[in-house]
């Protein structure tokens, strides 16, 4: 038995932060129903361009680690035929997830009091950029503006002059956080045997980034763009072929164990010396540019440092540590393997279940619809399966 075993998701979500659980309730083994809008995967090709046949059509559609295990519906929910499909769907999921700005479910029929009304033990998810209610709330943006004003992207890079990331922090964080979230009113609707909105927006979810600085600071207001100085608390280090380490030996015995294995003894009395930390910085250095990294790795692991590669994310993929965790999943489609992240987590009695690559869009629509009793053939007819009427918004 999987860990979420007879659970259903309907997942209206685009972007990472609101597929986030429906990837992990997926892997766990829920029916995750993924309801594709026709006019969604219209602007998806407008923005990204369109497939060359259908086997890139396969391809793209897998590579996505967050796509798969979901079952994929075609429909336009707007349309008005379509909500007896959607009411059908409400009616039987224990969980929705979306990621549209507020009001715009609301719009189409599908905001959380209406489908409340049909099913009250339905947990309605909501992932937006600044969540539904605030001054902001209606807002649009994607990860580096909710970094920006939840305080993090001053800090994110430690210097002086903010950068935008190079990986979605805010992204993962709002769907880690979603997850939770859904999780937590779950284990509620035990309780009251109701169900309930998660509102859940990528600037909260981020400003838990700004937890160790403010809790090491007297005043929040003290808390500025960081110095850019390095400091005996870690390093990321250039080696003489060009590969880089990081370093990160900030307890005391850490720090005086790394300063014996450089050959600098005499550094470790010196770690709260802000005087002494620049010379001290160009003299390491110098010191790594020496030597090729893995000699400076060997080094490090013989004496029980905190020092790792800084690997690219296909090395990181490939890593052994990586493949003997099944983080790193191959994962066989009609047109080729894709490599994809695995399932974050491990749980003793419930593994994930084998991976499925995401079908094309409305692959699903006959099993889908029949299961809930509706003619396919006559929704085909009444143009439920495109863009062209109803939800346009």
């Amino acid at each position: 038995m999987t860990a979420l075993d007879g659970l259903t998701v309907l997942d209206f979500s685009r972007f990472l932060p609101g597929t986030y659980f429906g990837w992990l309730a997926g892997d766990m083994g829920a029916d995750v129903i993924r309801i594709e809008h026709p006019r969604e995967l219209a602007k998806a090709r407008a923005m990204f361009g369109s497939a060359s046949d259908e086997s890139a059509e396969v391809l793209r559609r897998a590579r996505p680690t967050y796509t798969r295990n979901k079952r994929s519906l075609l429909l336009n929910p707007g349309h008005p035929q379509a909500a007896p499909v959607m009411h059908a769907l409400v009616a039987r999921a224990d969980v929705l997830l979306e990621d549209y700005r507020p009001g715009v479910m609301a719009a189409m029929g599908l905001g959380y009091e209406a489908l409340a009304a049909i099913n009250p033990r339905l947990i309605y998810c909501s992932v937006s950029f600044a969540g539904q209610t605030g001054p902001l709330a209606g807002r649009a943006g994607h990860d580096p503006a909710a970094l920006a004003v939840a305080g993090a992207l001053s800090r994110l890079n430690g210097t002086p002059e903010p950068t935008l990331p190079g990986a979605q922090v805010a992204d993962v964080l709002a769907g880690a956080h979603a997850s939770i979230a859904v999780l937590a009113a779950l284990q509620a609707r035990h309780a009251s045997g109701r169900g309930q909105h998660v509102d859940v927006a990528m600037t909260d979810a981020a400003m838990p980034l700004l937890m160790v600085a403010l809790g090491r600071a007297e005043e929040p207001d003290r808390i500025g763009f960081p110095d850019g100085a390095w400091h005996p608390k870690g390093g990321v280090w250039r080696c003489a072929d060009g590969e880089w380490l990081c370093t990160t030996d900030m307890e005391p015995r850490y720090w005086a164990r790394f300063c014996e294995v450089v050959g600098r003894p005499d550094y470790a009395a010196r770690q709260f010396d802000t005087a002494a930390h620049p010379a001290m910085r160009d003299d390491l250095a110098t010191l790594f540019a020496a030597q090729p990294r893995a000699y400076w790795l060997g080094l490090f692991e013989a004496a029980d440092t905190q020092a790792m590669p800084v690997l690219t994310p296909g090395e990181a993929l490939r890593h052994p540590h990586a493949e003997a965790r099944d983080m790193h999943v191959r994962l066989p489609t009609s047109a080729g393997t894709v490599e994809q992240i695995g399932t974050p987590f491990r749980l003793s009695d419930n593994p994930p279940v084998p991976p499925r690559p995401a079908p094309l869009p409305g692959a699903d629509n006959a099993a889908i619809l029949t299961e809930l009793g509706f003619d396919v053939a006559v929704l085909d007819a009444a143009g439920v399966f495109s863009s062209q009427q109803g939800g346009d918004r």
